[in-house]
């Protein structure tokens, strides 16, 4: 099996690099505030987030692609960094510390590495494919995490997006059923969900609609730990512009009751 211990290394050294940069202009009075042509909200820190890990990854990988939520993909290959400056920038925005930049490594369209650095959490998530998934500050003294073993709908908890992602979703009925009949709901959101679930404090996850660059570094995490990543019709990986996350165990059932319809 093909290590990707150098290039865990590096993920780990671009964390390093923006970590300052992004903690010091949370709260900033100076933070630069947008909105973009899908009438999302960027600041200032997204666009020279992305700016300072292109810069080092040009650096380190210069044969290696490059794409990122805020900047033009470059380079041409096989392998490919998938980027997100600040994932939860709506949070950042308003001072909530749920926020983390992504870094991801996919290889022939297979995601195999993938980081989280959510530094106002003092807290990252980490995989490798063969290597299972882990959470820590840093490589030395992390602690490897696995996903829940809940096997019963009525015992699992459920961690989703903003409501108002659903309402208008061929799936709401689904999505309020699944709610209904787990024991437990709330709406972390963003990154969060997924890694929750992975470290199995969380058994469910979902949202109807994300950007590859939102997912996937969260789809190796996920996996690593022992759970299952697909979009809500079922296919593995991060491509489907929306996620399910579970613990493996309750995962066809999560998209059975996704898919139920109202009656009448």
């Amino acid at each position: 099996m093909v290590s990707y211990a150098d290039d865990m290394q590096l993920a780990h050294v671009l964390a390093d690099a923006v970590e300052k940069y992004t903690t010091d202009n949370f709260h900033s009075s100076e933070l630069e505030v947008s909105l973009k042509d899908d009438g999302s909200l960027v600041t200032n820190a997204d666009k020279h987030t992305e700016h300072l890990l292109r810069r080092q990854l040009l650096r380190a990988r210069p044969r290696d692609v490059v794409q990122g939520e805020e900047l033009p993909t470059t380079g041409h290959g096989e392998r490919r960094w998938i980027i997100d400056p600040i994932d939860g920038t709506s949070n950042y925005i308003r001072g909530v510390p749920v926020w983390a930049t992504l870094i991801a490594l996919v290889v022939d369209d297979e995601p195999v590495l993938g980081l989280v650095s959510a530094p106002a959490l003092n807290r990252r998530w980490w995989a490798a494919v063969g290597s299972g998934a882990w959470t820590g500050r840093r490589l030395s003294g992390a602690n490897q995490i696995n996903v829940s073993d809940t096997s019963v709908m009525e015992h699992a908890s459920l961690s989703h997006a903003s409501l108002d992602k659903w309402w208008d979703h061929p799936q709401h009925i689904g999505f309020l059923s699944l709610a209904q009949r787990c024991w437990r709901t709330r709406g972390y959101g963003d990154f969060w969900t997924h890694v929750l679930v992975a470290e199995g404090a969380v058994d469910i996850g979902v949202d109807p609609s994300l950007a590859v660059h939102d997912m996937a570094a969260l789809a190796p995490i996920v996996t690593e730990a022992g759970g299952r990543f697909t979009d809500l019709d079922g296919i593995d990986g991060p491509y489907g512009l929306s996620a399910v996350a579970t613990n493996g165990v309750l995962h066809e059932e999560t998209l059975r009751t996704l898919r139920q319809r109202a009656v009448g």
